[in-house]
């Protein structure tokens, strides 16, 4: 996702929306932030066949300066079991 430019304690929350293709549930075992200041929250129960859901990242917009984050995915997936979503923007004071 590409947030553009971001005010200094601004809004820096984006959901990143995805529907299970597969024919078993989804797990999502764990979402690891690239560094402390990009914050996860995912799903924790399994996500049914045919269902959407999402996982809404957060960075923290205190710091001034370009945005280049990356969010690593493990889940159960048989295709890709780790995939990585990413942020991008610049903060401005």
């Amino acid at each position: 996702h590409d947030y553009g430019t971001l005010k200094q304690h601004g809004d820096g929350a984006y959901e990143f929306s995805f529907k299970n293709s597969g024919t078993v549930p989804l797990l999502i075992s764990e979402c690891i932030g690239s560094c402390g200041c990009t914050v996860p929250v995912w799903p924790r129960e399994p996500i049914a066949p045919g269902t959407t859901a999402t996982i809404k990242v957060t960075y923290d917009t205190k710091r001034i300066g370009v945005i280049n984050k990356s969010v690593t995915i493990k889940s159960n997936a048989v295709n890709a079991p780790t995939k990585i979503i990413r942020i991008k923007g610049e903060v401005k004071a």
